[in-house]
């Protein structure tokens, strides 16, 4: 027998990674009169809500569940939309971090009676966090990025991060700075 104590297991043991088809998703919608803005096309704020509800599907695949949208970058309107489109909103996980990850999204749309090649009409970038039943951070699983344009929008994505955070760290400096000054807003 000996005096020396058993190893101690690590206390958040590593999540095995899931491949980027693993979470992929399309979510697919006819846009009609009700979706329509004051112009006549369909509202982008419509466009939105799908996009955030494809991501939010894909997120919660990816970290196997619950995920919260904690922030949408880059969200671009390319081309509008209208009724009678049937747009298709695809989406997948490009990033992941500890308890959050980065969801890439692009818009698709084609007539809903023709057969012509669907037409990029928006793209934008979602970063979810895994959260728990309490609504706490979670930790999510490594993606595995399958394919060169799965590495190139996993690179892509960490330079977002890295803009995200030194964008929030600038702003709270400002904050901080004019708080200090007694500009207090």
């Amino acid at each position: 027998m000996t005096d020396q104590a058993p190893a101690v297991e690590a206390d958040t043991p590593e999540i095995p990674g899931k491949p980027t088809s693993a979470s992929r998703t399309t979510l697919s919608h006819i846009m009609t009169h009700n979706d329509t803005n004051l112009l006549g096309t369909v509202h982008g704020g419509v466009i939105m809500k799908l996009v955030d509800d494809a991501a939010g599907a894909v997120a919660g695949r990816h970290s196997g569940g619950p995920a919260v949208t904690a922030s949408m970058d880059e969200m671009a309107f390319l081309e509008p939309v209208r009724v009678g489109d049937l747009v298709h909103v695809k989406a997948q996980v490009n990033w992941t971090g500890r308890t959050s990850m980065e969801v890439g999204v692009r818009v698709l749309a084609e007539r809903w009676n023709e057969s012509t090649p669907p037409t990029q009409v928006g793209s934008a970038y979602l970063v979810f966090a895994a959260v728990d039943a309490d609504g706490k951070p979670r930790p999510v699983p490594p993606v595995h990025p399958e394919t060169e344009k799965d590495r190139r929008r996993n690179q892509e994505a960490q330079i977002r991060r890295t803009h995200r955070l030194a964008r929030r760290r600038a702003i709270m400096e400002l904050r901080e700075k004019r708080a200090a000054e007694g500009l207090d807003d």
